[in-house]
């Protein structure tokens, strides 16, 4: 059996998936290890996929040539762009997906994958040589069936999950596990503490009850409306459209089910003091929004199929960790939900962390030569965050173990940028999950110029096919001539359907006709058209923010002075004229990583630091 490799993934989940692939995409020789094999691909929370700021990310994951992409176009259930009242740089795909079909869909295309190996262990060590000026990583070690083997390569990619020291919860009861039947891994976290010499932080994150979907009255339920849309998060649309294959459902609580969770809130594993990990302030459990919002007597609960032909729904919005009877009594509180049968209760899950600031912009660590970390372990939450974490660290992985340069993105570039800044400069004190507003440059990374940004660094590095980039060279091209077009014939009536774009179909179809008569074509995609609204609707904004992110690139290296006053600075928040203070930054470049720090706020510095170093009057 082989046991040399150049680059090896540890754990099969989304992070580990999106890494093993991509590096072999590259042509790298790749080891994926997973406890199981049968588990590789699950979606052990919600069925979904995408989102506002998530859906920007698995965008991204698709210009770069990563595999969730290509998932999702094979097992969607249902497809919906939120915020269409809104512009494109707020607007966002979520697909929702059958589970057991992404499941298997991903292990069939894992197994397809050249230069792909799959492994069945338990990796409970690292092989680290300390002889060289930097400690690097040479493999792991692997348990299975109680023997032990050694498998070695030039870059390591751990993307452990939830399994470090998982715990489960559901109220008193407390199992060690990673995930329900799955065991926890006992011994990595120690291995991790002892070689870099940081002490791991604790999480928590938790899922909601499954549903029998028969033992639903569907009748008194909100079901949502079917969109039509022309694209997944593929640059090429469906082969054969796409369609809804199964609806979902919107329920309510009330204020009996409010009360119920209220009156056994001290139950709960979180409220009982069993979990000392920090928990999603953004996907928060039923039990947190009641101890947070007590005179709220509502919320949303989205009904969702976990797969075609599968009697089983999963209820967005009611994660818990409330005792099994306590669930009973709330779910079927709940109108729709009065003979609701529960095929699973709901748990919360604590596991081991690394504080993601150990980690350098190519989520490498630090002290350790070729060790890459990705997905949960760095302290993230949901599918999206782990894949847009997995690709850079499978691509850097990859280039790392050809001794070629790393591959960064930058935040004024890309959400993943944004992302991974966030994470090792900031680091984590609660799940990080993405939204729109974390992007300061989000007029400038949406969803339709996604491709415009990201797929030519995916080609460079192999992982798109030429006939894929042809096609988008061509769309380019279209792009550029009618938004130059427009730009130039501002009255024309092309310009005026433009404006209004993204409110009136009919205005969408009259913008595609006298487009259409610009590029002299019959058609052009809908995702070329967004471009085209964008370029026009926001020219000056665009080229404002272009402006600035080209200012901050250039100003870098400005070194600040060492007695200059950052107090006074109009247009400064006073939190942030203490922490510079406090840091004393010597660049522009070392400011930008001070939390808190803006782009507004960095461009009013370059201006005061210049006009004390006399370079401006």
């Amino acid at each position: 059996m082989t046991t040399q490799y150049q680059v090896i993934v540890v754990g099969g989940g989304h992070a580990g998936m999106e890494a093993a692939y991509i590096s072999a995409r590259m042509g790298v020789a790749t080891a994926l290890i997973s406890l199981s094999k049968a588990h590789i691909g699950l979606m052990p929370c919600n069925p979904s996929i995408g989102g506002l700021g998530k859906g920007h990310i698995v965008y991204e994951v698709s210009a770069l040539g990563g595999l969730m992409p290509q998932l999702c176009n094979d097992t969607y259930l249902q497809a919906r762009m939120l915020n269409t009242s809104k512009g494109p740089a707020v607007q966002g795909l979520r697909l929702q997906i059958d589970k057991y079909a992404y499941k298997k869909r991903a292990q069939e295309f894992l197994a397809a994958t050249p230069n792909l190996t799959i492994i069945e262990g338990m990796v409970d060590g690292l092989i680290v040589d300390t002889k060289r000026e930097k400690p690097a990583v040479t493999g792991v070690s692997v348990m299975h069936e109680g023997a032990r083997t050694e498998y070695y390569a030039a870059s390591v990619v751990i993307t452990a999950g939830t399994f470090l020291n998982g715990v489960l919860h559901v109220g008193k009861e407390q199992t060690s596990g990673g995930r329900v039947g799955e065991a926890a891994v006992g011994g990595f976290s120690n291995v991790l503490h002892e070689l870099l010499g940081v002490k791991l932080g604790r999480l928590k994150t938790g899922t909601p009850p499954r549903l029998r979907a028969t033992s639903i009255n569907y009748s008194v339920l909100e079901q949502q409306e079917e969109q039509k849309l022309e694209y997944l998060f593929s640059f090429d649309p469906p082969i054969e459209g796409v369609a809804e294959k199964m609806p979902c459902f919107i329920a309510h609580t009330t204020k009996e089910t409010h009360d119920i969770i209220a009156q056994n809130i001290h139950l709960s594993a979180m409220y009982s003091g069993n979990i000392k990990g920090v928990g999603p302030r953004y996907c928060p459990s039923i039990e947190d929004k009641i101890g947070r919002y007590p005179d709220r007597f509502s919320h949303h609960v989205f009904v969702e199929p976990e797969g075609l032909g599968i009697d089983e729904v999963y209820p967005s919005g009611l994660s818990t960790s409330l005792p099994y009877d306590v669930q009973v009594a709330y779910i079927t509180s709940i109108p729709g939900f009065e003979h609701a049968e529960i095929v699973r209760p709901g748990y919360a899950v604590e596991y081991d962390f690394v504080q993601p600031t150990i980690l350098n912009h190519a989520l490498e660590t630090k002290n350790v030569s070729g060790l890459f970390f990705a997905g949960q372990i760095n302290g993230t939450t949901g599918y999206e965050e782990a894949a847009g974490q997995g690709i850079v660290a499978g691509i850097n992985a990859a280039l790392k173990a050809q001794e070629k340069p790393a591959f960064i993105l930058d935040r004024s570039e890309s959400y993943i940028g944004v992302m991974i800044d966030d994470l090792i400069t900031l680091g984590v004190d609660e799940p990080y999950r993405m939204f729109t507003s974390r992007a300061e440059r989000r007029l400038i990374l949406r969803q339709d110029n996604v491709f415009a940004r990201l797929m030519p660094y995916g080609y460079a590095l192999g992982t798109v096919d030429q006939e894929v980039y042809d096609r988008f060279l061509a769309e380019q091209e279209s792009v550029r001539r009618a938004s130059s077009y427009v730009l130039r014939h501002k009255q024309g009536l092309a310009y005026l359907a433009l404006q209004q774009l993204v409110f009136d179909d009919a205005v969408a179809q009259a913008a595609h006709r006298e487009v259409c008569k610009v590029l002299e074509t019959e058609t052009i995609s809908g995702r070329a058209l967004l471009q085209i609204y964008a370029a026009v609707r926001y020219d000056g904004y665009i080229q404002r923010e272009e402006s600035e992110v080209g200012k901050l690139k250039h100003y870098a290296n400005l070194a600040v002075p060492v007695d200059f006053s950052y107090f006074g600075i109009q247009g400064l928040s006073f939190e942030l004229q203490q922490k510079l203070a406090r840091y004393k930054p010597g660049t522009i470049a070392q400011a930008q990583l001070i939390p808190g720090m803006t782009p507004a706020a960095l461009s009013l510095l370059i201006y005061h630091v210049r006009k004390t170093l006399g370079m401006i009057e």
